[in-house]
């Protein structure tokens, strides 16, 4: 038996079965020039679904919007090219017997911020405020000051036409033959700066109450559901942690989480993909649960857990990755939380991106590749 023996077992989500509980988590690589996606990264998509994954979650793709994304190599989903660009992907994955789930993203207040290069206009902020003066973050101090001033807050036709936009790249992605469609509702983009009390200070249906700050995500899953129909999953990404402040949570309580995660849920959300940077963590005290363990709890919809898996993460440091970071086997710990029914899938990150044959070899209880940031720079 492997260490991931528990997870070989199928599951499903509406209409699509996926043959395990293990997935590719999604992760920005910036290697679509001009947003469009190349045969390099249809063969990086295709070389981990061959492994036999469960799924494999795409980097974020910007909506059909001017600010969605700020980086020219972000893939998007609009476009005759871009839409082609996907189509090999999704040929490709589909032809290495995979699923492909595309992840729709849009930076919010995040736009022009780390990488500021994409357009004119205003970044698109639900109150018009980017964060925390004093938060802790990872990239781009020197950007700081420019962030925090003041913004004018999305109007009601900004929102209507970004809905508009997450709906469009859905029905785009659909009509590509995608399995299913991920949102990215975390880490201060946009969808959770309208759940976040911090960032969203509206006193209109958009902001205001748990239920209100919910709305956003609400319709944007709506939106969604009306382009793919009823067979389609749909899975919503979302975060306690944010990039504008890595100290900062979405909910101090249950109670507080599950007031805003339970009308996404009813809205239509399938699978909560709960980010967090260790999924050995627990979220509120007095609980041993982690994220995904507390969506299940509080929806009682599918979730899945992502956060370190095969990665011993510097602890305490707010980057993402560093030198420091090690391979490490700590799967018998994972699959002893799902065997407890904590949570009903698993998301790998940096190590699948680090080793394209992780999961064969998590399957087969062999030793994994050392972890090197510089194999994170690399199209393999």
């Amino acid at each position: 038996m492997s260490a991931i023996d528990p997870l070989l077992q199928p599951f499903t989500l509406r209409g699509l079965t996926l043959p395990n509980r293990v997935l590719m988590a999604p992760m920005t690589r910036y290697r679509s020039p001009l947003g469009v996606p190349t045969d390099e990264v249809a063969s990086y998509y295709a070389r981990r679904a061959a492994t036999g994954l469960g799924a494999v979650l795409t980097e974020g793709v910007a909506l059909p919007h001017y600010a969605a994304a700020d980086h020219p190599d972000v893939p998007r989903l609009d476009g005759a090219e871009a839409l082609a660009g996907w189509k090999k992907v999704v040929d490709a994955v589909h032809a290495a017997d995979g699923r492909i789930i595309p992840q729709l993203w849009h930076q919010g207040p995040m736009w022009n911020v780390e990488y500021a290069g994409s357009g004119t206009g205003n970044p698109m902020r639900p109150s018009g405020i980017w964060g925390p003066p004093d938060g802790v973050i990872s990239f781009r101090p020197e950007g700081r000051e420019e962030s925090l001033a003041p913004m004018p807050q999305m109007s009601d036709s900004d929102i209507a036409d970004v809905i508009a936009a997450y709906a469009a790249a859905a029905r785009n992605a659909a009509g590509l033959g995608v399995d299913g469609i991920a949102i990215h509702g975390a880490h201060g983009y946009l969808i959770d700066t309208f759940l976040w009390d911090y960032t969203n200070r509206r006193e209109d249906r958009w902001g205001g109450d748990p239920e209100r700050r919910a709305a956003f995500g609400v319709a944007v899953v709506r939106a969604i559901r009306a382009e793919v129909g009823e067979d389609m999953p749909i899975v919503l990404r979302f975060s306690q942690f944010k990039m504008q402040d890595y100290r900062a949570v979405l909910a101090e309580t249950p109670d507080a989480l599950g007031a805003l995660i339970g009308p996404l849920a009813d809205a239509g959300v399938d699978l909560f993909d709960a980010s967090q940077r260790y999924f050995d963590t627990p979220i509120f005290e007095g609980s041993p649960l982690n994220l995904a363990g507390w969506a299940k709890k509080l929806t009682g919809k599918a979730s899945m857990t992502v956060g370190g898996v095969a990665l011993d993460k510097a602890r305490g440091n707010a980057r993402h990755i560093d030198d420091s970071q090690q391979s490490v086997n700590n799967l018998p710990l994972l699959t002893e939380r799902f065997e407890r029914g904590e949570f009903d899938l698993v998301a790998v990150g940096r190590a699948i991106l680090n080793d394209p044959n992780w999961f064969s070899k998590a399957r087969n209880d062999e030793p994994f590749l050392p972890f090197d940031p510089a194999n994170l720079e690399r199209l393999a």
